[in-house]
C-alpha cells in the first residue's frame, strides 16, 4: 500500500477499535460480550477490515465492502461489521485532497450497478438479522440499479441507506460539531464516544431496534437515551442511574434491543474525525488499551 492508504488504513482501524472498547450501553465491549459476538471479533474484524477499506479509491466501493466482508468472515466466522463497512468505504474513496464535505457527494454519484452487485454479494455473505425481504432490488436478487439508487429505496426505514441517500449528513454533522475539544486519555475518549452515542439514539432512535422491535420500542429507546443524555450532560459523569438502566434494558430480551446501527454510524464518524484533521488517530491510538491496539498482528 502506499503512504496515504496505509494512513487511511490505521485511521480505520483506530476509529473501529475506539467504537469496539468505549463501554457503551448496549453494545459489546471488553467487558461486555454477547452469545454470539465477543470484543475480540471486533478488534480482528477491524484489522483485516480496514486495509480493505483503505482501497476503497483505487478498486471501488463495493469491492472494498466485498473484501473486507469476505476477509471479516475468514478471520472470525460471523458478521460483525458490514454497517461499518458499508459507511466507511465511500468515506475512504474520497480523495485525500478533498474533505469529506466537498469531495463525498462525487463518490457516491459515481456508484454503479456493479458497486451494487458486490454489496449484495456482501450482505448476503455476512447474513445480518432482521433484514426481511422487499418486493423490488432484494439483496436476495441481481440489482438492476446503482447502489445508491438501491440505498435511497431503503432511506426511510435504514440509517445506513440514508447516509448514502442524503450524502452522509449525519457523519458529517457530528465529526465537525462533536469532537470539539482536544481528548488525550482512555477516559475522555471513552467519555466523548458514550456521550456521542447518547445523542444520537436520543435525536434518531435505530434503525436495527426499529427493525427487530419495532417503533414503540424506538420510540422507548430515545426516550430513554434522552433521559440518559440529559444525566450526563448535568453531572459530567457516566456512572449517572439513567445511563445504567439504558444499558440494562437495552441488554435485555437476548440483545434484541442491542444499538447495532448506531454503533456503525459512531464507527464511521470516528473515521471521519480523524480522516479530515479534527483529531489526532496517533493519539487515539495511544488512548487505546494495550487489548485493543496491540492486536493489530
Amino acid at each position: 500500500m502506499d503512504t496515504n492508504c496505509d494512513r487511511l488504513a490505521e485511521m480505520i482501524r483506530v476509529a473501529c477499535c475506539w467504537e469496539a472498547t468505549a463501554r457503551k450501553p448496549g453494545n459489546v465491549h471488553p467487558a461486555e460480550s454477547f452469545a454470539d459476538l465477543t470484543y475480540d471479533d471486533f478488534i480482528r474484524a477491524a484489522n483485516v477490515a480496514a486495509p480493505e477499506l483503505a482501497r476503497a479509491a483505487d478498486v471501488g466501493v463495493g469491492r472494498a465492502v466485498l473484501d473486507a466482508i469476505r476477509a471479516t468472515r475468514d478471520a472470525t466466522g460471523r458478521n460483525v461489521n458490514l454497517g461499518i463497512a458499508l459507511l466507511i468505504a465511500p468515506l475512504a474513496a474520497v480523495p485525500a485532497e478533498r474533505s469529506l464535505e466537498d469531495g463525498i457527494g462525487p463518490v457516491l454519484n459515481s456508484l454503479d450497478q456493479t458497486d451494487a452487485a458486490r454489496v449484495y454479494e456482501a450482505i448476503r455473505i455476512a447474513a445480518p438479522g432482521g433484514m426481511g425481504r422487499v418486493g423490488d432490488q432484494d439483496v436476495a436478487g441481481v440489482p438492476t440499479e446503482t447502489l445508491r439508487e438501491v440505498m435511497r429505496r431503503a432511506a426511510d426505514r435504514d440509517q445506513i441507506a440514508a447516509e448514502y441517500a442524503h450524502g452522509f449528513p449525519v457523519v458529517r454533522e457530528y465529526a465537525a460539531a462533536h469532537f470539539t475539544t482536544p481528548l488525550d486519555g482512555h477516559e475522555t475518549w471513552n467519555a466523548s464516544i458514550v456521550h456521542l452515542q447518547l445523542k444520537l439514539l436520543a435525536r434518531f432512535g435505530d434503525s436495527l431496534i426499529a427493525r427487530k422491535c419495532g417503533a414503540d420500542t424506538t420510540a422507548e429507546v430515545q426516550q430513554r437515551a434522552g433521559r440518559a443524555l440529559q444525566s450526563y450532560e448535568r453531572t459530567g459523569r457516566l456512572g449517572t442511574p439513567e445511563i445504567a438502566e439504558l444499558d440494562a434494558w437495552l441488554h435485555g430480551d437476548e440483545h434484541r434491543r442491542n444499538p447495532g446501527t448506531t454503533a456503525d454510524l459512531i464507527a464511521a464518524i470516528l473515521f471521519a474525525v480523524f480522516r479530515d484533521g479534527h483529531a489526532d488517530y496517533k493519539s487515539a491510538a495511544g488512548a487505546l488499551p494495550v487489548s485493543g491496539s496491540d492486536r493489530k498482528r
